[in-house]
């Protein structure tokens, strides 16, 4: 019971890190304090961690342009996040990387990426790597449904399967492709039926319940390190704001997400292990205080920490 209990106030604690995260620096780009484009993951947070749960730290992860949520489920310092996003030195990627690139080679998570589909092939590389170095290592590959129409998915998925690479594609289904809906671009309803083109086990999982992301991946995972290849993973869930910070939503309803907000995945959790007695409300409630202390400190950190030097533009650059 008590490996259990701290199993899931762990999951409890990296969900509101995710929520906290997000809401905070929504305010920041609000007051331009953060610059540049942004991409929430408040609404998927069970998908992440859930999904990150199953590794080991000598695994991979490759993200998406909705990264943040993955970064703090692999376990990336939340004050160096914050200062990345804020550009400044201090920050995971010293600066230079910001919100739709941020990575940490040092937990394995291989990046996020500003071009739609673009982690795919990454993760695919990363999976032919772990073959020829002849390890039991495992790549989770994390992208939106709107990645399942480029054609590097079609030709990633085919090399996976063909060599047997240990990836377990993920696709985020959160219903819209920025403001496309997944009904007017695709004639299919389960985007997992992708994977029966090549031969590939797939299964869908409530991307809302953070136990159902992790058991469905958790069978990918044991699959792919049995040397069994890849697998897909669909997660239907939902993102709560707009495609970035520009996007009024004006393409659903306010009904449809009220029915998602119902289901939301941290108050269906609390209410779990509330209900379960695994937690009482005063564990849940020292959770929730510790992280709005955490997401306060890391926004103190990014603000205090230095620019980077200018004379440093062209370290850290590999071709």
């Amino acid at each position: 019971m008590d490996s259990i209990r701290k199993e899931y106030l762990g999951y409890y604690r990296q969900m509101l890190q995710i929520r906290n995260f997000e809401e905070k620096v929504l305010e920041l780009l609000m007051q331009n304090i953060i610059d540049g484009g942004s991409h929430l993951y408040s609404g998927e947070e069970a998908v992440a961690v859930g999904a990150c749960a199953t590794l080991r730290k000598d695994d991979y992860i490759v993200s998406t342009h909705r990264g943040h949520g993955h970064c703090i489920a692999r376990g990336t310092s939340i004050k160096e996040m914050m200062a990345e996003l804020l550009g400044k030195r201090t920050g995971c990627c010293k600066g230079k990387g910001g919100s739709l690139h941020i990575a940490d080679f040092s937990l394995g998570n291989l990046g996020a990426n500003g071009i739609v589909g673009g982690g795919i092939p990454i993760a695919t590389g990363a999976g032919i790597s772990i073959v020829m170095r002849k390890t039991d290592q495992v790549v989770l590959c994390f992208f939106g449904d709107g990645a399942v129409n480029q054609g590097s998915f079609h030709e990633s998925l085919n090399m996976a399967a063909i060599w047997k690479l240990p990836v377990i594609y993920i696709c985020e289904n959160n219903l819209y492709g920025m403001s496309a809906a997944v009904n007017r671009v695709f004639p299919i309803e389960d985007l997992v039926i992708r994977a029966q083109a090549y031969n590939m086990p797939g299964e869908i999982a409530d991307g809302m319940d953070v136990l159902a992301v992790r058991q469905a991946v958790q069978r990918a995972v044991d699959r792919a390190r049995r040397g069994e290849g890849p697998s897909f993973v669909e997660c239907k869930t939902y993102r709560y704001h707009g495609h970035s910070r520009s996007d009024p939503r004006v393409y659903r309803t306010k009904e449809e997400e009220e029915l998602w907000h119902k289901r939301d995945p941290i108050i269906t959790f609390k209410e779990r292990l509330l209900g379960e007695g695994i937690a009482t409300a005063d564990d849940l409630s020292e959770v929730e205080k510790d992280v709005v202390r955490e997401i306060e400190e890391a926004v103190q950190f990014a603000l205090d920490s230095p620019w980077p030097d200018p004379s440093e533009l062209y370290e850290d650059l590999f071709s």
